[in-house]
């Protein structure tokens, strides 16, 4: 009794996890496997595999999975490398360092909408937007930076958005850091270049590693900056998997192709999944 009373105890909780993954992967698998249009609710045949062809047969599938994985790699290389800077400058005490940490720290409690809507109206709007007002101070014509360069608009929000939150990681690490070991090396004849690359990158070698998987989880379903600002365009050039998908099913009210795409996307989630997990994975074993 008391080696299955654990496994009793948690069976509850176990249980109910599994049905609310197994029952949405389900009825989106049924779904994709039917003519499912909510214009034409009475055509529910069975069709087998053409939601599926239908979807990565559209001229907007290859422009989204190439957007998807530019926008994942990219707000990883900028955030990764920003906050890995930023963070090792904040190590090093000096007055006012503590409201510093706060102030970096902010924009990561900030919901995406809002952060989607700062950009576009206070930042980047061709006429009245911070950046404008820099262009035209210097004698510059000011950009519309969500027209001219959509994709890198969204990359540039997203990033501002994540990179306190990969500081945070990085600056907790730092803290738990031994700062004797800086020490010797200096006082042995170390370079700052070589306390970093063989003291303080090896580190944070694991901090690095979970930064990079949890915002690649959030990353590849990126949606409300796109919706706010660019709304895909123009043509396709910011439309991802994730916006491609809700055009399907709340625009073109085709929940059949919409619940194909998902699968796709949850084929892509895992292939990227894979492939980062043997390439930094092994920094998470202890």
């Amino acid at each position: 009794m008391q080696k299955w009373l654990p496994r009793l105890l948690v069976a509850p909780s176990f249980v109910s996890l599994l049905l609310w993954m197994i029952v949405p992967l389900s009825m989106t698998i049924y779904f994709s496997t039917i003519r499912y249009n909510l214009l034409y609710p009475g055509d529910n045949e069975y069709i087998g595999s053409l939601n599926f062809e239908f979807f990565y047969t559209d001229e907007a599938f290859w422009p989204a999975i190439i957007n998807t994985l530019t926008l994942v790699g990219m707000v990883l290389v900028v955030t990764v490398v920003g906050a890995l800077i930023i963070a090792i400058a904040l190590d090093k005490p000096f007055f006012g360092r503590g409201v510093a940490r706060v102030l970096l720290i902010s924009p990561f409690f900030i919901m995406p909408t809002v952060n989607a809507l700062i950009w576009k109206n206070m930042m980047m709007h061709p006429v009245y937007g911070v950046l404008a007002a820099l262009w035209e101070s210097v004698g510059l014509q000011p950009v519309d930076w969500l027209e001219q360069f959509p994709l890198g608009s969204i990359i540039a929000m997203i990033s501002w958005q994540w990179m306190p939150f990969a500081l945070l990681i990085f600056i907790t690490s730092l803290q738990s850091m031994d700062h004797e070991q800086k020490e010797a090396a200096l006082l042995d004849g170390a370079t700052g270049w070589q306390v970093f690359r063989y003291l303080t990158l090896p580190h944070l070698a694991r901090p690095i590693a979970v930064v990079m998987m949890i915002e690649t989880i959030f990353m590849l379903s990126v949606f409300a900056e796109i919706f706010v600002t660019t709304g895909g365009g123009p043509g396709y050039e910011s439309t991802n998997l994730a916006f491609l998908i809700f055009g399907q099913a709340l625009m073109q009210f085709d929940v059949g192709v919409a619940s194909a795409g998902g699968l796709i996307a949850v084929i892509l989630a895992n292939i990227v999944a894979f492939f980062l997990i043997r390439a930094i994975g092994k920094n998470l074993v202890t």
